[in-house]
């Protein structure tokens, strides 16, 4: 019976990629799709749908300790970002027209990267700020590229492939001296760990829901009061304050607000579960001497998570092998027809050959160490069957 069930649900350790939607989420979003409004209509259902895009936007607010206000909804991470990117540096040129400069860290997810380096035809200049060999924000080289140049600095707050937590306050504190803003995209990092945008210091802020067990499509950029107000990127009816025009989407806002309650409430529990599956897990591949060694050494990480390279062995071959079982990616990705390393695992100084052994493991709060064995039992197994060849890539 367990063979059956795991061959038709993978035990899924690709909580970097999404996590499972909380059932509070699934229920409040049901409930919103029960009754249809428009919260730009002048009538009780708009009322109704304007009343739940209001208490999704509080709880968001809550999750990070900002005030309601300080939120705008978007389609998810990826266009908070390009808000927060492009928006954030043409508002602010207006304000500064003498700083031309973005500096972005090496490790930024590419809905970073991509913005900030769009911003060179605009006549911007975009500085690359390196990481140490576990993966975290080097701040004395961060230090020295932080000048009266600078427009934007943007740093993620958890690394989407090695949950590598970096040190935002001390980045924040850095751009500030010099009279720059401060972005960070906390797409993994809300809802897992202790988020204050106060704390921080930040001016904006990046969310995801579905990286906190809440709806894929919605996502928000936190601006901070005092900060200049993104300039839209798009245009239309002027909801939310003409930052991001457009239709709320009720359902999705409400399912965010239901995982973000959530998450707030068991972000102590949460962390502690986690923390003991992802132990159990490598204490398992090392009980059954499966040679591995941890990508981050000893940088803080995101509780449950796990970027390992397996000696020796094939990272793709082995997801591959365990696929009706294990759901698991690798550091490998397929760009315009060519496998190639990410650009994560090259700014850490990783050669081809070791990148092709990195797999990365979430571990989410709604598994048990039964799951966790037992996932752990199919990666040894394949690993056997998956040996690496230090040969030339093939395409």
């Amino acid at each position: 019976m367990r063979e059956d069930f795991e061959m038709r649900h993978p035990i899924y350790l690709d909580g970097f990629a999404t996590l499972p939607l909380a059932p509070e989420a699934r229920e409040a979003m049901l409930s919103a799709w029960a009754h249809p409004g428009n919260a730009g209509s002048p009538n009780i259902a708009g009322e109704m749908a304007a009343r739940a895009i209001a208490d999704g936007r509080e709880a968001v607010a809550n999750l990070i300790g900002a005030a309601a206000s300080e939120i705008t909804f978007t389609s998810g991470a990826t266009e908070a970002n390009n808000l927060a990117i492009l928006g954030v540096a043409r508002a602010a040129l207006r304000l500064k027209p003498h700083r031309n400069r973005i500096l972005v860290s090496a490790v930024e997810h590419k809905a970073v990267l991509e913005p900030a380096h769009a911003l060179q035809s605009e006549g911007l200049e975009v500085s690359i700020a390196p990481v140490d060999r576990r993966g975290r924000l080097d701040l004395a080289e961060f230090a020295r590229l932080v000048d009266r140049d600078l427009l934007l600095a943007s740093v993620m707050m958890v690394n989407n492939e090695t949950g590598v937590i970096q040190p935002i306050q001390e980045a924040a504190a850095l751009a500030h001296e010099s009279g720059a803003l401060f972005h960070s995209d906390a797409a993994q990092a809300a809802g897992k760990i202790d988020v204050d945008v106060d704390e921080l210091g930040v001016d904006y802020l990046t969310l995801s829901a579905h990286k906190c067990y809440g709806p894929m499509g919605v996502g928000a950029l936190y601006a901070a009061a005092a900060a200049p107000k993104p300039a839209p990127l798009t245009f239309g009816g002027g909801q939310q304050s003409g930052v991001r025009p457009g239709t709320e989407p009720v359902a999705l806002i409400a399912g965010f607000g239901a995982a973000a309650r959530v998450a707030k409430k068991r972000l102590s529990s949460d962390r502690e579960h986690c923390a003991g599956l992802i132990q159990r897990l490598l204490e398992a591949l090392e009980q059954r001497q499966l040679r591995f060694r941890p990508i981050s050494g000893d940088a803080p990480t995101v509780p449950g998570t796990a970027s390992i390279q397996l000696i020796g062995v094939d990272a793709d071959e082995l997801c591959t092998r365990i696929a009706r079982h294990v759901s698991l990616s690798t550091g490998s990705a397929c760009t315009s027809g060519q496998i190639r390393i990410s650009h994560v695992l090259e700014s850490i100084g990783l050669s081809e050959i070791d990148a092709r052994s990195v797999i990365r493991i979430f571990c989410h709060r709604y598994q048990n160490s039964e799951e966790i064995l037992s996932a752990a039992n199919h990666i040894i197994e394949a690993a056997a069957l998956s040996r690496l060849e230090t040969g030339e890539v093939h395409q």
